[in-house]
Formats: structure tokens, sequence, C-alpha cells
């Protein structure tokens, strides 16, 4: 069944419903100091030490193979470290002959394809699990969690009736449900088409931080980190090469690759010379490098725009796309054989065939030292 099945309870134009309130948990916090782990002989992780705050969401953010997955199964006591220590609210849960199981952790699990149980109900997988209330309780907090994700009328259905979307916040609910005090998700919207991603996405969000539990997102689409997350850690290959709130690795990104990571830049290689660096769009400053220095620089293609009277450098517009509000024109300049992507406001309709001057804000570039 695809995720187009039941618009009216997936589908974002529709009114919302008020729902319950999630109950609120004591939230955790878990310490990774100088872990790594090891797989066949081959590293993953290497000297990983993070803190993923009582009551924040953070992202873990990166490639395919960047060993953020992996961390997820070490804080959730899936897997265990090979070296290093994991604390939860200062107590040591995996270190050196230390190891506490996952279910003595009290972590919540959110998985990319749901893991819902095909021969249970809707209500059946919320209540599994919940070995420590009565029969009745265990009941009444799974149709409390389930009317707050908008299913509590599907309680007697089987995941095989219900959406994509559908089974997503079945998935939240029984995550929830136990009042964890972390709530791991393992990008648990990829399977989502974008119609519903971003509505399921947003009432997660809503309901995570009603819970006020620790919420950890594994993700490999930085928009949506930045949308989601209070704390983003960077990955790459096994370790972590940046950290900070999402506004500090979108405008602060420490090398190219990070920069690339987030959003597309036209990248102009060139080389130091009295403390400046040649660009199509003209000379920037690159000062804080010594001369002789090899760099790229990053220019935003939403940077460049129309010149105003006969400011700019002249280049020849090859192709240009509309956008809805912008349009993308990609541009050829003099001496140069790799065209340039420049975003402009739909206001300034330009039509391909011409030439037209161009400048750049020297404000919203990056310039970093090749490797």
């Amino acid at each position: 069944m695809s995720d187009l099945d039941h618009l009216p309870t997936d589908v974002p134009n529709q009114p919302r419903r008020s729902h319950g309130r999630a109950g609120a948990s004591f939230a955790g916090e878990i310490e990774f100091r100088n872990v790594g782990f090891r797989k066949a002989r081959q590293d993953i992780l290497s000297d990983i030490s993070l803190t993923f705050a009582a009551g924040r969401i953070t992202c873990l953010l990166g490639p395919s193979g960047c060993g953020k997955t992996t961390v997820l199964r070490l804080a959730a006591g899936v897997a265990r470290p090979t070296t290093g220590r994991i604390l939860l609210e200062g107590r040591e849960v995996a270190g050196d002959g230390i190891f506490v199981p996952p279910e003595q952790r009290n972590v919540g699990l959110m998985f990319q394809d749901y893991a819902l149980f095909p021969h249970l109900t809707v209500l059946e997988n919320v209540v599994y699990g919940l070995y420590a209330l009565t029969a009745e309780e265990a009941r009444q907090a799974a149709l409390t969690a389930l009317d707050r994700v908008g299913l509590a009328e599907m309680a007697d259905r089987y995941p095989n009736r219900l959406s994509g979307g559908e089974q997503q916040r079945v998935a939240l609910a029984r995550a929830i449900v136990p009042r964890p005090q972390v709530i791991l998700m393992d990008e648990p919207f990829s399977g989502l088409d974008q119609r519903l991603r971003d509505r399921v996405r947003a009432d997660t969000l809503a309901v995570v931080r009603e819970t006020r539990s620790t919420a950890v997102l594994v993700t490999h689409d930085p928009m949506e980190a930045v949308e989601f997350a209070d704390h983003i850690y960077l990955m790459r290959q096994g370790r972590i090469v940046q950290q900070g709130t999402p506004r500090d690795l979108y405008t602060a990104p420490v090398d190219a690759a990070a920069a690339l990571f987030f959003t597309s830049y036209n990248v102009f290689p060139g080389r130091v010379a009295k403390g400046g660096v040649g660009t199509p769009l003209g000379r920037v400053d690159a000062s804080r490098f010594s001369d002789g220095t090899a760099v790229d620089v990053l220019v935003s293609p939403s940077a460049i725009a129309l010149a105003p009277g006969e400011e700019g450098i002249e280049a020849y517009v090859r192709d240009s796309r509309f956008l809805g509000q912008q349009q993308r024109l990609t541009l050829v300049f003099p001496g140069r054989e790799e065209p340039v992507t420049a975003i402009l406001d739909r206001s300034a309709l330009v039509s391909p065939g011409g030439t037209h001057k161009f400048v750049m804000d020297r404000s919203a570039i990056h310039i970093f030292k090749k490797p």
C-alpha cells in the first residue's frame, strides 16, 4: 500500500485535530567519552566524545557510512564500544568490564523501517513491552499515546492497513509510551514521500518537545537537521568534524566539505597573492592566508546578483530556469570554461542567450585552504 492511501489523515492541508498531550518524561543525558568501535578489523568510530544534553534535540548528521547509526546503536545498548565509556545521567552503562543491556537504559527507539509486528494490531504494537503495567494500565497508556499522534481510531487495525505516514506515527507512539528518558531515532522520515515528510516531521517534533525527553535524530539530510535540531554533530569517516547550533554549522562551516554538505556553492580554486585571490566575479580578500597558499573560494548561487548600472563583470547567460519564487541562471564568464550558477529573485527575470553584468556579495563567501 502506498503512502498516498488514507490521504484524509496524512495530507498537510487537512485540518489538525486537538490531541491529548503526551506525558512528560524525566530527560536523561548521554555522554560518550573517547568511544571507539571496531568491527571486522575496521575502525567504524574513532575517539568519539559527545554529549546528548538532557531535554535537547540533537542530530547526528553525515553521509551514509560515516558511523552515525553506530553511535545510536551504542547509545541504545544494541552494540558495545570497543574502547571508551558511555554514561547515562552520570552512570556508566558501557565501559571496561561494564555493560548495561538496552532494556535497563530507559531508552525509546524509532527505526527507519518502523519495525512494527505485522501480526499485531496497532494497539498491541504500542502495548508491546509495557511489562511493568497491568493489562488495563498498558492499554490506557497506549491509547493515550495513539491519541496524541492522531491514531486512536485506528487502534484495531493491522500495520498493512496503514499508510507509511500512519505507520511512522505508530512507531512514535510506541517509542514515547514508556516515557523514556531518551528517544533515539534512526532516519525515521526517509521512507515517506515529500508531501508527508514535512507534516509527519513537524508532528514528531511537537510530540518530542511535549514529552521533554532527550531526543537524538540520525539523518543524512542537512535541511532536516537544521529544521529539527537544537544541536548538530557533523560526522565524517567515523569522526566528529564539527558541532554546534544549526546556524553555526550553516554560516560558519569548518571546511569546504562541511559547507558543501549543507548547500551547493560555486567553487573557484585559486592561489593567494598580495593578500587576495581572483575569482570570475572579481578579487576577494584572503589576507588571513599567506601568499602562495592554494585555496578554494566558495560562493553561494544566491550571493550573485545582476549588477546595478555599469558595475560588475559581464557573463553570457547560457540557461535560465524558472523555480517559482526564484530563477536559476547558468552563466559563462570570459576565460572560464566551467559554468557558474546564480539564483536570482524572479522580480528580475533574465532570458538565456544574452549577456549581462553581475556582482557578488562578498560577505556571503567562504575561503578554505585546499587540503
